[in-house]
């Protein structure tokens, strides 16, 4: 009975020392976790830190390539010496190019041949649709991308006067038409005498009377057919620009004439006559 009851202790004593052991080495397992944790959570935020540059280098790296392709996009051309037109405005050129005659594009060599067929085009399809008609009285002349009109003396004003007549309505309100067809048109309006002198109470030379014609068709314009008025330029010519020599009553008359210039902003220009058009047509003439 001793014997047992001595047995039971020492197995007792031994159960509790190996007990305890394995605590002391859960706790220590425990530590060891807990500090591989800390070093995992200090590793995560260094990771997390070292992404972020990264992502910042990357989104700097992206708006620096879209800034450039910005560039690229409104980057200038000259084309000889009468513009300058950006990569878009390429683009809307091909797209007008596509309606030109097969014939004529393959004339276009440069850069400018083909600006100018592609404004032509537009302009000419502009005027069209403004039932002009020609004659000797009136006559339209597309020189590259200007747009000349000439209206006959008698079409617009009395003789030796600088007010409109009113047959002149007819004329001016087809030409505001025209002018108001785009945003991108600044039109002069030049007035041109014979070589006649005049002098009255209102005039005192030839010059005043082409000046006055000139600002009187700018007035019409903008008062009664809503041109814009920033679009328009008056200038007189007096008599030292004639079409042909003064020496007759028919010659004269041809000098009395008023000129009608039509200048196309050429990048607004495209870019807002093209905005209907779908289809990009590929050349090599804009390459």
């Amino acid at each position: 009975m001793k014997k047992t009851a001595i047995t039971l202790l020492i197995a007792i004593v031994t159960l509790s020392c190996v007990s305890k052991k394995k605590y002391i080495a859960l706790q220590q397992e425990n530590g060891e976790i807990k500090s591989e944790l800390q070093k995992t959570k200090v590793a995560k935020e260094d990771l997390e830190g070292k992404f972020e540059k990264i992502q910042s280098r990357v989104n700097a790296y992206n708006a620096k390539i879209s800034s450039l392709k910005q560039e690229n996009d409104i980057k200038l051309d000259a084309v000889g010496n009468v513009a300058v037109i950006s990569n878009s405005t390429k683009t809307k050129m091909r797209e007008t190019l596509k309606n030109v005659d097969a014939a004529k594009l393959a004339q276009a060599k440069t850069l400018k041949d083909s600006m100018n067929l592609a404004v032509a085009y537009n302009l000419e399809k502009t005027i069209s649709e403004s039932n002009m008609s020609e004659d000797d009285d009136f006559a339209v002349n597309i020189n590259e991308t200007v747009v000349m009109i000439s209206i006959a003396d008698d079409m617009l004003f009395n003789t030796g006067s600088y007010r409109l007549s009113a047959k002149a309505d007819t004329v001016l309100k087809k030409l505001a038409d025209v002018i108001n067809s785009e945003e991108s048109l600044d039109v002069m309006v030049e007035g041109h005498t014979d070589a006649r002198t005049i002098s009255t109470a209102f005039l005192a030379d030839n010059w005043d009377l082409s000046v006055m014609r000139a600002t009187a068709v700018v007035r019409k314009l903008q008062e009664k057919y809503n041109v814009a008025p920033e679009k328009l330029i008056a200038a007189g010519r007096s008599s030292y620009q004639p079409i042909v020599a003064n020496d007759s009553k028919e010659n004269r008359a041809k000098n009395r004439r008023t000129k009608i210039i039509i200048l196309p902003n050429i990048d607004k220009f495209f870019a807002l006559m093209s905005a209907n058009n779908t289809t990009v047509a590929e050349s090599t003439l804009l390459d």
